[in-house]
């Protein structure tokens, strides 16, 4: 996976952090992982290469706020910013059927911002947003990029991983899914 996770990380050129977790253990070592991910031309900083290396321990709750200011230092020395004046896009986390409330979607929203009343399709579903709520299940209005929220209003439960996207009407979302079901 490691492996798998650099060669992603390159082909994207992407800057990289590595969490290197389970420093509590006491067989724990830190200085062995950074000379391994070497062979992969991971250079830690220490060793005069770009790739911060933070230790954490996610049981004991060590070294986590170090990696939030890693991961923020490195968003605003590349500038990231999201453009919340188009529709939104997203990806589905997961969906379930409830009795009472009818397909229930988790979504991360990436692009743009997500209204009560929008009409997207995700996978082979659509429907129009009837309500948002937040992990907290507090009723939302707008979903903006970088939060999951749960949408109800859809014809159905799409696929975890499915693309979410906002069009413009109805018989788009209808030609876009029944394009999609004939596939």
């Amino acid at each position: 996976q490691t492996v798998e996770a650099i060669s992603h990380a390159k082909a994207s050129k992407c800057p990289i952090i590595v969490a290197v977790n389970k420093v509590d253990l006491p067989n724990s070592n830190p200085q062995k992982v950074e000379s391994d991910l070497l062979s992969h031309e991971i250079i830690s900083e220490k060793m005069g290469g770009e790739t911060v290396f933070i230790e954490v321990s996610a049981k004991n709750k060590t070294g986590i706020d170090d990696l939030i200011e890693a991961i923020l230092l490195q968003s605003e020395l590349l500038d990231l910013k999201a453009n919340y004046n188009r529709k939104a896009e997203g990806s589905v986390i997961e969906s379930k059927v409830e009795k009472g409330r009818g397909p229930v979607i988790t979504a991360l929203v990436q692009k743009g911002k997500l209204l009560v009343g929008d009409i997207v399709i995700a996978g082979k579903e659509w429907g129009k947003v009837r309500a948002l709520s937040d992990d907290e299940n507090n009723r939302l209005d707008i979903a903006l990029p970088s939060f999951p929220v749960e949408i109800l209003g859809l014809s159905g439960a799409p696929e975890a991983g499915d693309e979410l996207v906002v069009v413009e009407n109805e018989s788009r979302a209808r030609e876009v899914t029944q394009y999609r079901d004939r596939i």
